[in-house]
C-alpha cells in the first residue's frame, strides 16, 4: 500500500501498519509504547478518529484492539471521556490469570514450582532483616490464621497477609511485585487447596515453624520451613488431582505424567 506524502507527514509515534484491520497488531503497538514509556499510567489516548488516522487503520479494528486492552486492564475506556492507560498495577494486570488457575490443573502445579523458587528466596532474604516490630506483625498474622481455621475464605486472607508481610520484610521491590503477582494468580488454587481435608491445620503448623525461624533470624531454617510448607500443600493437591483424573480417562494419561 502506497501512503500519500501528506499522510506520511501526519504520522506520530503511534506509527502505521502495512495492513489495516489488524487489531492484534494495533494492541501490540500500544503495549510496546507503554513498555517504552511513550505512554504512561493515566495518559489519555488521542480521540478514536484521530488515533485511527495516525495509525492508518479502520476504526472498527481500533475499537476491537482497545476493547482487548481494556479486558487486560491495560486501557480504561471511560464513557464519553475517551481511553486512558490504567495505573498498570500488578494485581490488575494479572487479575484474569486467576481464572486460568481455576480450570487448568497443569497451571496450578506449575504455580507451586514458581512459588517454591520465589518464596524460598524471599524468606531467606527476609530472615536477617526481621525487626522486633516485624515479629509482632508476624505473630499477629499467625493468630489470625488460627482464629480463621474454620473459615476457608478468612484463612485465605490471613495466609496471603503472612506471605505478603514476609515479602515486605525482605525489602526488595522487585520481589514484592513477584509476590503480588503470584498471590493474585494463585487465589483459585488457594481456595481449592484450602478446602482439602487437613490443609488448614497443617498450614497453621507450618506457619508457626516459619515464624519461629524468622524470629531466630535464621535464613536457612526459614527457607527450609517455607519449602516444607509449600511441599505439604502441594502433596495434598496432587493426591486430589490424581483422584479427580481417575474419573476423567480422556484427560488422565497426559496429566498423570505431570503428576
Amino acid at each position: 500500500m502506497t501512503i500519500p506524502q501528506n499522510q506520511m507527514n501526519t504520522q506520530t509515534q503511534f506509527g502505521t501498519f502495512e495492513k489495516a484491520a489488524l487489531s492484534d497488531q494495533i494492541a501490540a503497538r500500544i503495549l510496546q509504547m507503554i513498555r517504552d514509556k511513550q505512554l504512561r499510567p493515566g495518559d489519555k489516548l488521542p480521540p478514536e478518529r484521530e488515533l485511527s488516522a495516525m495509525m492508518q487503520v479502520g476504526r472498527p479494528a481500533l475499537r476491537e484492539a482497545l476493547r482487548g486492552l481494556s479486558l487486560m486492564n491495560v486501557i480504561e475506556i471511560r464513557q464519553g471521556a475517551g481511553a486512558y492507560v490504567t495505573a498498570l498495577e500488578t494485581a490488575q494486570l494479572v487479575q484474569h490469570l486467576d481464572f486460568v488457575f481455576s480450570i487448568d490443573d497443569y497451571a496450578i502445579l506449575d504455580l507451586f514450582d514458581a512459588r517454591k523458587i520465589v518464596e524460598a528466596g524471599i524468606i531467606e532474604l527476609a530472615a536477617p532483616r526481621v525487626t522486633d516490630d516485624d515479629v509482632a506483625k508476624l505473630e499477629a498474622c499467625l493468630t489470625k490464621s488460627v482464629q480463621a481455621s474454620s473459615d476457608t475464605e478468612a484463612f485465605l486472607l490471613a495466609d496471603i497477609e503472612l506471605h505478603t508481610l514476609i515479602a515486605q520484610i525482605a525489602d526488595n521491590p522487585i520481589m514484592l511485585r513477584f509476590m503480588e503477582s503470584i498471590h493474585q494468580m494463585g487465589l483459585a488454587s488457594r481456595r481449592r487447596t484450602g478446602r482439602l481435608d487437613g490443609v488448614i491445620q497443617q498450614s497453621i503448623d507450618d506457619h508457626r515453624h516459619i515464624v519461629e525461624a524468622l524470629k531466630a533470624r535464621d535464613p536457612q531454617a526459614a527457607r527450609e520451613a517455607m519449602l516444607h510448607h509449600l511441599e505439604n500443600v502441594e502433596k495434598k493437591l496432587r493426591i486430589v488431582l490424581a483422584d479427580s483424573l481417575a474419573e476423567q480417562p480422556a484427560q488422565g494419561p497426559a496429566l498423570m505424567a505431570h503428576l
